[in-house]
């Protein structure tokens, strides 16, 4: 087990994990010190005795073996099959964010303007799961709901971010492929995983289980990853590879030890 935001979401919400994320206003969100004991699943108090001790320290609160059962709760305590649309979308939008993590890293070794940019959208893709964590059509309850509601602002401001960056670069006249240096190549990628994450979501925005301006978000985030690589590409004066149209089948120049 890792301390990741995954190990997050499949803590039970009566205690200081996710759901303690969900309640917290700040932008800023980060793992409890010593976060308490999870409840244990359906097994009772003799079974749960009689899970495995071994001396040494005393057992880490980062496994909790109440997902062994291929189960996990949502914020309103409700269980459901870890293969759940809701945490299938939850675990790529958790990808998304670890991609960017490393793009972010490697702007930050290239010295662009980029960091700052993209640690706000990790923050805002934690808000953004708490709100997919507590579906519309679920038992939790209306104050529950209001809390993780994830705001149109948040979609508004990506476009006004697209308008900046695609403003400064040059116009595109022919498609370009993943390309640019590392930095760029790394945010191509988290583009990728943004349009799959995007792809999860649809079906629980449609079937009324997550917010509209969910999938806004994704579909805009997509886009604006998009400048983001080309803009990392400018600033390190990479050029972008284009596409190549075919012209033929042609005779490999690989040569086969």
């Amino acid at each position: 087990s890792h301390t990741s935001f995954s190990h997050l979401l499949l803590t039970p919400p009566s205690h200081t994990s996710f759901s303690h994320l969900l309640l917290t206003p700040t932008r800023t969100h980060r793992l409890p010190h010593s976060p308490p004991r999870a409840m244990a699943d359906t097994d009772s108090p003799a079974q749960e005795s009689a899970a495995p001790s071994h001396s040494g320290p005393k057992k880490s609160n980062l496994y909790t073996r109440t997902g062994d059962k291929g189960e996990s709760s949502l914020y309103s305590g409700e269980r459901r099959p870890k293969d759940d649309l809701i945490f299938v979308a939850l675990g790529a939008v958790d990808e998304l964010s670890a991609q960017l993590g490393l793009a972010r890293q490697w702007c930050v070794q290239a010295g662009n303007d980029l960091p700052s940019a993209l640690e706000e959208i990790q923050s805002r893709l934690i808000d953004l799961m708490s709100s997919i964590a507590t579906p519309i059509d679920s038992s939790a309850s209306p104050t529950k709901k209001s809390r993780v509601q994830f705001p149109e602002e948040h979609v508004q401001a990506l476009e006004r971010d697209i308008d900046l960056l695609d403003s400064r670069l040059p116009p595109l006249t022919k498609f370009i492929l993943p390309s640019g240096g590392l930095a760029s190549a790394q945010l191509h990628v988290a583009r990728t995983i943004c349009r799959r994450a995007e792809r999860e979501v649809v079906p629980l925005v449609r079937r009324g289980s997550a917010e509209n301006s969910v999938g806004k978000y994704l579909n805009r985030l997509s886009d604006y990853i998009f400048a983001a690589a080309r803009t990392a590409a400018a600033h390190e004066q990479n050029e972008e590879t284009t596409y190549k149209k075919s012209e033929g089948k042609k005779t490999s120049t690989v040569t086969l030890a």
